[in-house]
């Protein structure tokens, strides 16, 4: 079907991870992101979200670009050049579900990309899918950390995957290279509220003034903890053609940029998740990154 890897964790409740989820809501690392402290006990439970669940199948699904645009342009998130990877993956899995049930059935399961309270990072850390890197992603020490993650929650007993070791070591580019020090000195622990992600996508209403001079060009997400991560040298382009941008999206200028309408927006995001940010939101953006540009 395409994944990059796949890897099953056995259902247990996540104790451990839900008690540093918590420490980290009490800190207002979430900033504006209420969802995040909502079902909390779905969070750490599976069995919650399915009746009598005994195991998390969890994909990988890479989406590293042969192509990004020129660097004196304004710059998106890799992850948002095609179209939403929520529902290509969804329909992927859910092919897989209904594969299952008729090879092994009846299966009672659900389907997961980012859709419920589901600590997909943490089942993926549990299914071998890589470990927590010190920017808080997940790394494979073959392929780096451009993939997205999804689940399927089901009642069968499968066989189960092992955790595989931290390779970070004392590397801290990450750590180095944050323009908001959104990650923490010992690494391992974000502020969301400082990530240049939160300021351009999740923030509603002006983009706060501790973000001033430090955009470094981003209008939709933010790429550098990735770019400086050694292992994202064994990244390899991705073969998902709906991942493919819209032909003119690598060749857009800032002016063309702040000349887009919204009729062009609409067409140049069909379908992406640059739309979560809507054409006011990325106006906003490029604003704000001009403005404080211009006033280093």
């Amino acid at each position: 079907m395409g994944f990059s890897r796949v890897g099953i964790a056995q259902v247990e409740a996540l104790t451990e991870e839900g008690q540093r989820l918590q420490e980290w809501l009490n800190r207002g690392y979430h900033g504006d992101m209420g969802y995040m402290a909502n079902h909390f006990e779905k969070r750490k439970d599976p069995s919650l979200l399915v009746e009598g669940s005994r195991s998390v199948i969890v994909v990988a699904y890479n989406y590293f670009p042969r192509e990004v645009p020129p660097p004196d342009s304004y710059k998106i998130s890799r992850y948002a050049f095609g179209k939403d990877y929520h529902w290509i993956m969804k329909e992927k899995l859910r092919e897989l579900l209904t594969d299952l049930d008729h090879h092994y059935g009846p299966v009672q399961g659900r389907v997961f990309v980012d859709s419920a309270p589901v600590m997909e990072r943490e089942w993926a850390k549990r299914a071998g899918i890589g470990w927590t890197g010190k920017n808080t992603l997940l790394i494979h020490p073959r392929q780096g950390s451009y993939f997205f993650l999804g689940e399927i929650i089901v009642d069968m007993e499968l066989a189960y995957d092992l955790p595989i070791h931290d390779y970070c070591g004392t590397c801290r580019r990450c750590i180095d290279a944050c323009p908001t020090d959104a990650i923490d000195e010992e690494g391992y622990l974000l502020n969301g509220s400082k990530c240049i992600s939160y300021a351009t996508i999740e923030k509603k209403g002006p983009v706060p003034e501790h973000f001033e001079g430090k955009m470094e060009g981003w209008i939709f997400g933010c790429d550098i903890c990735q770019e400086v991560c050694p292992w994202n040298r064994f990244s390899m382009p991705h073969e998902e053609p709906a991942f493919e941008p819209h032909p003119d999206l690598l060749n857009l200028t800032k002016e063309d940029w702040k000349a887009l309408s919204p009729e062009e927006f609409g067409e140049l995001f069909r379908k992406s998740p640059v739309k979560r940010t809507k054409f006011e939101g990325l106006k906003r953006n490029i604003a704000f990154v001009d403005q404080t540009s211009s006033t280093e």
